[in-house]
């Protein structure tokens, strides 16, 4: 018999590991809906994704467009919080800019997550829902390079959020995990970076490579898994060995 497809939730779906995540879960049974903020990328990576695949409008940082999103659902078993980017701010940045990029990235990386599982808590199957972050090797290093105080505060402040969650969700059976990947090319998110940047970026990885969309969509697949039952609260840093580079 055909087991009944999962529902997941996917921020950040439309693009790079988002979108890869999605793309995985559908190969894995699953009814996907992505949110966003750009309708037409929401419209086109559905499009991409076939039937399995539907998507709902939100900037996840505020808590209107969060309740908004998920009117009507009446289950998840999982959520994804991939939505997020970066903002340069270092302690020379004129303190009026550092201010707004702080705040903007404080509240789709961190902040949104919070929402989304505040606004999802009471629909995770329990037990066996998961909620899974999308971190990034910035938490733990403080970025590659200066202009990374928010993005690294932002996901540090996830990894916490994720052990509270982790905490506060197991007697119901729910696990709360982080994905922490390092460079993973062809995101759009480091498109821009410069060639001598990226071959740098690489040099420091042991593995030889950056990594791919696929390389975090296999983690969220193992951890969405009934192999990752007994799994919460756990930091997955996929990198190819970054940091000991």
């Amino acid at each position: 018999m055909r087991q009944e497809p999962r529902q997941a939730l996917v921020t950040g779906g439309s693009s790079g590991i988002g979108f890869g995540i999605a793309k995985a879960l559908i190969g894995a049974n699953y009814r996907v809906t992505l949110v966003g903020r750009n309708e037409d990328r929401l419209r086109g990576a559905a499009a991409q994704l076939g039937a399995a695949a539907s998507w709902r409008p939100a900037d996840v940082g505020r808590r209107e467009d969060v309740r908004a999103a998920l009117a009507g659902l009446d289950r998840v078993d999982l959520l994804v919080n991939a939505a997020g980017f970066a903002r340069g701010v270092s302690l020379a940045t004129p303190v009026d800019e550092a201010d707004a990029n702080w705040d903007a990235v404080i509240a789709t990386n961190l902040k949104g997550s919070f929402l989304m599982a505040h606004a999802v808590g009471s629909l995770l199957t329990s037990p066996g829902g998961r909620i899974i972050n999308i971190s990034s090797i910035a938490a733990q290093m403080g970025g590659s390079r200066p202009g990374s105080l928010a993005y690294a505060a932002a996901k540090s402040g996830l990894h916490g959020l994720t052990y509270a969650l982790a905490r506060e969700l197991a007697p119901r059976g729910i696990t709360a995990n982080v994905v922490a990947p390092g460079f993973i090319a062809d995101t759009g998110f480091t498109g821009a970076w410069p060639e001598d940047r990226v071959a740098a970026l690489v040099a420091d990885t042991p593995m030889g490579r950056p990594g791919t969309p696929d390389d975090i969509a296999a983690a969220v697949l193992w951890l969405a898994s009934d192999a990752g039952l007994f799994v919460t609260g756990a930091v997955i840093p996929i990198n190819g060995g970054w940091r000991m580079g």
